[in-house]
């Protein structure tokens, strides 16, 4: 099997698998995050075959949407042997590093982890990652708002998953930080608008919130 059919093949597994989920984590994010990873790919000049795969099986194995991370890449892990793909444990590699998980994480280690990080986390800001944090908040039964719950400067992996948090909160404990986390040239250039979004939209909610706008 060629790297174009294993390709193909791994798009219309991840999206049987992820097609119906509503928590923001669903086949679209994973299109978007691999069309957006293959534009820097290729400014970057890093290999293709490795980022768009990385991108394609990233939430397959995010422990949000399996009993833990571990049985998440075990599913990752099966499915790149039983295609042969030879490079299975650096895509491995990828997808474990790549998550926020309250911003204690080390570096990426190779340049094509960097590219679907940062991907990833483009989708997780501006217009999109605005209706993302509504629609993950919602599939988990957070606040849109609740100005008694104060935000979270600091977490550990454990608080950021399971802690008391809300929608509006989110941006401060992540979002609004991920912009100056990024780690290629394009990526950044991608952020600027997206975050100032953010900033837009937020003034304007607390315009409405409190009556004023």
């Amino acid at each position: 099997m060629d790297r174009q059919e294993i390709l193909i093949d791994t798009a219309d597994y991840v999206k049987k698998i992820l097609e119906n989920e509503s928590s923001g984590h669903d086949w679209w994010h994973i299109e978007r995050v691999r069309k957006t990873a293959l534009l820097i790919g290729k400014r970057e000049n890093a290999d293709l075959f490795t980022i768009e795969m990385a991108a394609l099986l990233h939430d397959v194995a995010d422990e949000k949407l399996n009993m833990s991370e571990e049985e998440g890449l075990h599913k990752v892990r099966i499915w790149l042997s039983n295609k042969n793909v030879s490079n299975k444990e650096e895509i491995i590699e990828i997808i474990s590093t790549m998550s926020f998980k309250g911003g204690n994480r080390p570096p990426m280690k190779t340049l094509e982890g960097m590219i679907v990080q940062d991907a990833d986390r483009l989708d997780a800001i501006g217009a999109i990652g605005i209706a993302r944090t509504f629609a993950y908040a919602g599939a988990h039964g957070d606040l849109i708002y609740d100005p008694a719950i104060p935000y979270r400067e600091q977490m550990t992996k454990d608080e950021y998953r399971n802690g008391k948090s809300t929608a509006i909160n989110h941006f401060y404990e992540k979002l609004l930080k991920l912009s100056n986390n990024l780690n290629t040239k394009a990526a950044k250039e991608l952020a600027n608008s997206r975050h100032e979004f953010m900033q837009d939209f937020l003034n304007q909610f607390y315009k409405e919130w409190n009556g004023l706008g």
